[in-house]
């Protein structure tokens, strides 16, 4: 049987790509507009008072996304020999919704301790962020498609370490497109710049999406977890005490979650605003 006969090929690799990348414009994309167009009523709601490089960035943002996630798709083509033998369920069967979420709930526990030693790793060395990561932190002030910008070998190992869990415990397919999805959901959320209360992760539990992950971006150290972050506490590695702008915004979101009125959060954003309070650029 050829490849392109597999019914696996184009469920397992195939489908999980497309998904994978599907999801990430579908998100990144109207977040991008958002900071391309920089609204003056969403601007509360804004982490950094400095304006993003969106506008001039796209270009070189697009080419990012689309070279590595290439290059990511050839690199499993060509190993796919070998990832069809590891046990990924790619029958006709649906998993439940139960199996889906408990696989998932296992999935975001396991790469976030992973990622966490991985992107801490990058910062360690020197040579791992002057070679490496460097190209990840040259975007300051996030927005949502410079998710994607990475260097081939951070992308590449961000990329296998999303695929490790449902490979290692044969998930079904249909899993690793859910899994894949939030995983770009996530990513671009935790790039957008912006705490927004009708974001509907934020009623995932613990989740602090870009106010925590824009404060590493700015201050280029700590912040290390991908999606908990109780990993920086435990480790001691949170980074300094959020500044007003996004600890008001978190504050908000909280509040709104929980169903209180997200009025008293706005006004402190906007006060934080007013002060000109805000994470420091790089050291």
């Amino acid at each position: 049987m050829t490849l392109l006969d597999d019914p696996a090929f184009w469920r397992f690799p195939v489908t999980a790509q497309l998904v994978s990348m599907g999801v990430f414009l579908l998100a990144a994309g109207p977040l991008t507009a958002l900071a391309w167009l920089d609204p003056a009523r969403l601007r509360p709601y804004r982490l950094q008072s400095r304006c993003h490089a969106a506008r001039k960035q796209v270009p070189k943002a697009a080419l990012y996304w689309l070279g590595n996630n290439l290059l990511m798709f050839a690199l499993v083509v060509l190993l796919w020999p070998w990832l069809r033998e590891l046990g990924v369920d790619t029958s006709a069967r649906a998993p439940s919704v139960l199996e889906v979420a408990a696989s998932l709930a296992l999935f975001i526990v396991l790469d976030d301790f992973a990622y966490y030693w991985m992107h801490r790793g990058f910062h360690a060395h020197p040579v791992l962020y002057e070679r490496i990561h460097k190209v990840h932190h040259r975007v300051v002030t996030p927005w949502a498609l410079a998710a994607h910008t990475m260097h081939p070998v951070e992308f590449i190992l961000t990329g296998a370490l999303t695929l490790l869990w449902p490979v290692l415990f044969g998930a079904h397919v249909v899993t690793i497109w859910c899994w894949v999805a939030f995983r770009q959901l996530e990513a671009a959320d935790g790039h957008s710049g912006y705490v927004l209360p009708w974001n509907p992760l934020h009623l995932v539990p613990t989740y602090k999406g870009a106010g925590f992950h824009d404060l590493h971006h700015a201050r280029f150290r700590g912040n290390y977890a991908g999606f908990l972050p109780y990993l920086d506490r435990l480790f001691g590695t949170q980074a300094e005490a959020l500044g007003a702008r996004a600890g008001a915004a978190v504050a908000a979101i909280e509040s709104a979650v929980t169903g209180a009125s997200s009025t008293a959060g706005d006004a402190e954003l906007r006060a934080a605003r007013a002060s000109g309070e805000e994470p420091r650029g790089a050291p």
